[in-house]
This record gives structure tokens, C-alpha cells and sequence, in this order.
């Protein structure tokens, strides 16, 4: 089932969601909804209904995982289907990192709600660099393991922004005017 926007917020105020985390997924939300639409328009069949829902719901997992060691990526899965929402299910185990990455592949909605993602630093928009150096200072601490992961997504990431923009008729840099 993709749960409709109402439904995604009643699952926020069932699993606690914080309301830095709700702002931030709100956000995510029109980033990838403006993104998904352009990708429409230019041709590709993406599910808007299902990017909004992914959007909603990738830090579903967050608020539980808090102060613990938890991927909040797979406990958001976890709770997409024990919910049956397992359209989404995918979309929120990989908003952190994409491990099924087709590069020649048609963009997915998977693809526009990670990218959302690493479009949005709490509540607004910033450039993928901007966000790259706040989890790079946020996460890594010193981890030279993480440092190379969170590196290769800011990498693949990159390329989907490529990807994305030279199907659309606007800029990176112009999302956060569109979203006011």
C-alpha cells in the first residue's frame, strides 16, 4: 500500500517522530515532489503518489534509533512492512545509501527521494556540498571507513544529479526559490 499523505502523518505521530525530523521529511517531500513532476513531464512514468509517501517516510526509523548504534534506514523498513507498506519499503532502506544503483538505468522514484535527501539540512535547502560537509562533521568523527562511505554517496549522488537536471528545464541551485 502507498499511504497517502494523511496516513504518513499519522505513522509520524505513531512512531514519535520528532518535529525537527517531521520539518525536515516535509521538506524532502517538496524537493522530491518538484523534481518528480519535472521528471514526468520530461517523459519518465514516475509514481508521484510514491515519491511523496518515500519522501514522508525515510526517517520514519529515525526518532527510534536515536542515541542508539541502529540504522534508522532499515528500522524505517522494518516499519513499512510490518505496516504493509512495502511499495515504500525500498525507498526507505535506501534514502542513506543506494545499494542497488543502476546508472543506465531510467531514474527511480528510490533515486529522487535519496537525492531529495541530500538536498535537505533540517528544514532547508542547501547544495550537495553544503550537505556533504554537514555529515561528514555529523557522522563521520574521525572514521575513516565512514568517511569513504558517506564519499562514495556524495558521489553517486553527484551523478544522479546529472542525471536528473539534464532532463529538467531548471538548475540545482534553484530549488530552494521554487519551494517558497
Amino acid at each position: 500500500m502507498i499511504p497517502s499523505t494523511e496516513e504518513c502523518f499519522r505513522f509520524m505521530d505513531l512512531y514519535g517522530m520528532l518535529d525537527h525530523i517531521r520539518d525536515h521529511s516535509m521538506m524532502v517531500e517538496k524537493i522530491a515532489h518538484i523534481i518528480a513532476l519535472g521528471l514526468r513531464e520530461s517523459g519518465l512514468p514516475l509514481s508521484i503518489r510514491l515519491v511523496g509517501a518515500g519522501a514522508l517516510m525515510h526517517d520514519i526509523g529515525k526518532t527510534p534509533c536515536l542515541n542508539t548504534a541502529k540504522d534508522h534506514a532499515a528500522k524505517g523498513k522494518e516499519i513499512c512492512l510490518q505496516n504493509h507498506l512495502d511499495e515504500i519499503a525500498e525507498i526507505v532502506s535506501e534514502h542513506v545509501t543506494l545499494r542497488q544503483y543502476h546508472p543506465n538505468a531510467d531514474i527511480t522514484e528510490k533515486e529522487v527521494v535519496y537525492y531529495a535527501d541530500k538536498r535537505v539540512k533540517h528544514d532547508q535547502v542547501v547544495s550537495l556540498e553544503e550537505r556533504r560537509t554537514y555529515i561528514i562533521e555529523r557522522y563521520a568523527k574521525g572514521n575513516e571507513e565512514l568517511l569513504l562511505l558517506i564519499e562514495r554517496n556524495f558521489d553517486i549522488c553527484r551523478e544522479i544529479e546529472k542525471r536528473i537536471f539534464s532532463r529538467l528545464d531548471f538548475e540545482p541551485g534553484q530549488l530552494a526559490e521554487m519551494v517558497k
